[in-house]
């Protein structure tokens, strides 16, 4: 018997409800009636306001702390397997929690594992994200998993900047694989930050591995929180001749001072998507939706189709 597709609903989760409506506007489909309910103490509730027995439903929303927003997904997940969903893919464009992902002291959680644990036990039979902190996150799932790469976004944006001299650079050793990935498609030069911290979020020396002399830069990250380390790296290329640089970062978390460090850097732009929202506190901060992405995986998801198109890197 052939099979049979039946339609797909889409939900948000409150602070993804912006996003949610642009990812349903560009699927075709109008955004899913869902209600919170909140007591006094703080716990909430949400309840789908429609049948969704049967169907494939996509539940839109990050998970960035504070934990409401991952507690909001497990919820929204729960109500939809006991409610007799077909398929419950969680989109989440931002994976909170993935910076822990192994143990690097002693005594400390792995909580990018946890994370995919509670997601599966909550009922969820598919995970769509973007830029994940570490690839082997995929890993931590037994459940399928589509890893979207933000460079299909970004590298429109920076072709059309058509900026000469351009090099790429990693803000730290960590993101030297997705540097040279960003060249290899820009035909650009690589160089590399390599920085020592003296706790989280706090950088004690920071070097550079290259020559930027007469180049303008653009600086690639999976994510940008206090912007310490992308401003210290900026100010020091400045220092060491470059024309001018730029900053793409996937997710703007931007957290404790963030705004104050760009808006007092040299960067001249920090490029970022809508997967976490961004407040309107700096001139210099431009935003690319992903939400046409998410769009078409979704739909090719839905439909069984091939999704490796939208694999660049």
């Amino acid at each position: 018997m052939p099979i049979v597709i039946t339609e797909a609903k889409i939900f948000a989760c409150t602070q993804s409800k912006a996003l949610g409506e642009n990812i349903a506007k560009a699927f075709g489909a109008e955004l899913g009636n869902v209600i919170t309910s909140t007591y006094s103490d703080g716990e909430f509730q949400p309840s789908y306001e429609e049948s969704i027995r049967g169907t494939r439903i996509f539940i839109i929303g990050s998970t960035n702390p504070g934990a409401e927003n991952l507690m909001e997904m497990l919820l929204m997940i729960d109500a939809a397997k006991r409610a007799s969903a077909r398929h419950i893919t969680a989109v989440l464009p931002y994976f909170g929690w993935a910076r822990q992902d192994r143990k690097d002291k002693p005594r400390v959680p792995i909580a990018a594992k946890l994370v995919a644990k509670m997601l599966e036990a909550a009922g969820a039979t598919r995970i769509i994200t973007m830029d994940l902190h570490a690839d082997q996150i995929q890993g931590f799932f037994e459940k399928p998993v589509d890893h979207l790469f933000a460079s299909t976004i970004f590298l429109p944006y920076l072709q059309e900047l058509n900026l000469p001299n351009l090099t790429i650079a990693s803000p730290d050793m960590g993101g030297s694989k997705r540097a040279y990935a960003y060249s290899k498609a820009l035909s650009s030069d690589v160089v590399i930050c390599y920085k020592q911290r003296a706790k989280a979020n706090v950088i004690s020396h920071m070097e550079l591995i290259g020559d930027v002399t007469g180049k303008n830069v653009v600086l690639v990250d999976d994510m940008v929180d206090t912007a310490g380390t992308l401003t210290k790296a900026a100010d020091l290329m400045m220092e060491r001749g470059a024309l001018s640089v730029r900053a793409i970062c996937t997710h703007p978390i931007l957290s404790g001072p963030a705004y104050d460090n760009i808006n007092n850097s040299k960067l001249e732009e920090l490029i970022v998507t809508d997967s976490i929202p961004v407040k309107p506190l700096s001139d210099k901060i431009r935003v690319l939706s992903c939400a046409n992405l998410f769009a078409q995986v979704m739909e090719k998801v839905h439909n069984n189709q091939s999704i490796s198109s939208n694999f660049v890197m």
